[in-house]
């Protein structure tokens, strides 16, 4: 099996007893709905709250570095804390679902397998979702990032059948209108 798989199964497997709802996102997502590529951590989003943290942490257990104190202090400020998994030195990121745009990912979430050998499945963010968060990661990033415009226009040219009227409203609403209207002239071209 996978370390990854192996990681993100104790992991989606400790929030799924506490009844935590979470959406793998990041590039474990695009490269389930786009063009595979290697990635160093996981990025998941989750409806979590503060008195999650201490069972969280006991759920994982040992095998896990989750440091209570500083998910509070990340919580508190609203951006996303780190578990990390000591045996592969694997690294989560969680981001808290303080947006209505988080609150979309989770609802729209699908159960499905990651492309990872012996992935169990899980709760992974859909093909239009992770589009819109990459363009808004690549724009919050400078525009700058070439892996993260192949991640967009892999995604964009492996899923042309994808929700656009979705697409296009959370894109106004995110203020990445024109960079989806580039990654996806882009994807034309290909």
């Amino acid at each position: 099996m996978d370390p990854f798989a192996q990681a993100l199964r104790e992991l989606t497997t400790a929030l799924e007893s506490l009844e935590i709802r979470y959406a793998v996102g990041g590039s474990l997502a695009s490269s389930t709905h786009g063009v595979y590529r290697a990635t160093e951590d996981g990025d998941l989003v989750a409806e979590i709250h503060p008195f999650h943290l201490t069972r969280l942490a006991s759920a994982l257990g040992p095998s896990w570095y989750a440091e209570v104190p500083a998910m509070e202090s990340a919580l508190r400020a609203g951006r996303a804390f780190n578990l990390i998994h000591i045996i592969t030195a694997l690294k989560f990121d969680i981001f808290p679902a303080t947006t209505d745009f988080h609150l979309a990912q989770l609802e729209r979430a699908e159960r499905r397998r990651l492309r990872l050998e012996g992935a169990a499945p899980c709760w992974v963010t859909t093909v239009e979702d992770i589009l819109l968060a990459k363009l808004s990661w690549y724009r919050d990033g400078g525009e700058v990032s070439e892996r993260q415009w192949r991640d967009i226009v892999g995604v964009a040219s492996a899923n042309p059948a994808m929700d656009q009227p979705y697409l296009q409203l959370w894109a106004g609403r995110l203020g990445v209108a024109a960079l989806l209207a580039k990654a996806q002239a882009a994807q034309q071209s290909i």
